[in-house]
């Protein structure tokens, strides 16, 4: 781990480059522009083949869906603890997806016209849920488990398979418990341009939701027009910032657990404490040696994890500011007073006891949420996401006539004559 201080010479232009820009380098749009090429000219074929190039599987066409049988011998594998863990998740989601969506609404203009918004959910989207080592069960639910909550009638999955042509059981049981309608067995960005180009055997959706690689990442930005998407969410990150008042086995803790999610992460420790810091190191080595893959966090810490000791306490909060992190563990005396400060994070952890890992699993929120400093433009994934707009205007007699002199005027000063005549035609009649 990168440990720096405010009095090293390299200080200064270690944070300026903590500012990010969630721009994606040369080779990766062109990777992901070929591979969007090639699935909308070749559709299916293509698809089977980049299943076989990066997945190491071969399908045919007609194997790229999950089968009904498939779901049910998954449900059958799944063990009881996990059935219990996913309704569990479920039903927090729902509760928060619940409070967080928009509800229509209307009111009475100046000229008195009815004017409002109704929301109504989106008739199909899609979710994708990354592969890897690790089956991300909790990603499907807090994908599809908002899509279910907001009443979304067609739920596309989208995650690759492994070499023998399976889906992991858990997983395909959260997606069926989420309320995913159907499954395909492909990953990366051909994924995501089969979700938003449509197949001969795929049917393309409206939006796009879930996290991913660069490839991903990249492929959901540029067929934005195609599709609309959620946020930009890449590699996981984790930033720490702590006082004096920090629990050194918990900040430790939580390091760890971040660099679990692998090589790309980005764990960052930011106090004004430097007892603490040694602490935290300390604490680090004495749980690496029960973990049992401590030689691979050991060198996610050493590639993608940085330690600053900052000057004062509101040196570490503009940092933040800047960095935007995917999520933001806070630990300091007056809290909530420091919480008012930060504006960028996709999720605030507030205290010593609020550990990552229950957002990650259970709390309510999802934890699909802007990296790579996207977290200036985007905000996490929400329920309301799901819905689609519609404003809605309706005029009274009353409401034309109060409204003629000003559309009149518009249409004069713009040069578009039919626009005032579709007005004053109203009054006349």
């Amino acid at each position: 781990m990168k440990i720096l201080s405010f009095r090293d010479t390299g200080y200064e232009r270690f944070v300026a480059g903590l500012n990010r820009r969630a721009i994606p380098g040369d080779d990766v749009r062109e990777v992901v522009g070929g591979i969007i090429d090639e699935v909308s000219k070749r559709g299916d074929k293509a698809l089977v083949d980049y299943a076989e190039r990066f997945d190491r599987v071969k399908l045919k066409p007609s194997e790229l869906f999950v089968t009904a049988d498939e779901i049910a011998v998954a449900r059958k594998l799944v063990a009881p603890s996990t059935k219990r863990a996913v309704a569990a998740s479920l039903k927090n989601i729902t509760e928060f997806a619940k409070r967080s969506m928009r509800k229509d609404w209307s009111y009475r203009n100046a000229e008195g016209a009815r004017v409002g918004e109704r929301f109504t959910p989106f008739d199909r989207v899609g979710v994708y849920v990354p592969g890897g080592k690790a089956p991300l069960v909790s990603t499907a639910l807090m994908t599809a488990g908002f899509a279910k909550a907001a009443k979304v009638p067609e739920v596309l999955g989208a995650t690759p398979c492994g070499p023998d042509g399976t889906v992991n059981p858990e997983l395909l049981y959260a997606l069926s418990a989420a309320g995913v309608s159907e499954i395909i067995k492909v990953g990366g960005a051909q994924a995501i341009a089969a979700m938003a180009l449509g197949t001969k055997t795929i049917r393309p959706v409206d939006r796009i939701f879930g996290p991913g690689n660069r490839f991903v990442v990249e492929a959901k930005r540029q067929l934005v027009g195609a599709v609309s998407i959620d946020l930009l969410p890449g590699p996981s990150e984790v930033l720490v910032i702590a006082d004096k008042t920090g629990n050194p086995d918990f900040i430790a803790a939580d390091l760890l657990a971040q660099a679990e999610h692998g090589g790309d992460s980005v764990i960052g420790f930011l106090t004004n404490s430097k007892a603490l810091i040694g602490k935290v190191e300390r604490a680090i080595e004495r749980q690496l040696k029960t973990l049992s893959r401590a030689d691979y966090i050991r060198e996610v810490l050493d590639k993608g994890a940085f330690t600053l000791l900052v000057k004062k306490f509101e040196d570490a909060i503009e940092i933040c500011n800047a960095f935007a992190p995917e999520h933001l563990s806070l630990v300091c005396e007056d809290e909530n007073g420091w919480l008012k400060k930060v504006r960028t994070a996709g999720a605030i952890y507030l205290g010593p006891l609020s550990a990552v890992a229950v957002g990650d699993f259970l709390a309510g929120p999802s934890h699909t949420l802007p990296t790579g400093g996207a977290g200036r433009s985007f905000s996490g994934l929400r329920a309301d996401q799901f819905q689609r707009r519609t404003s809605v205007v309706k005029l009274t007699a009353k409401a034309v006539k109060n409204s003629l002199e000003t559309v009149e005027e518009f249409a004069r000063i713009e040069g578009l004559d039919a626009h005032g005549r579709s007005v004053s035609i109203r009054v006349e009649g």
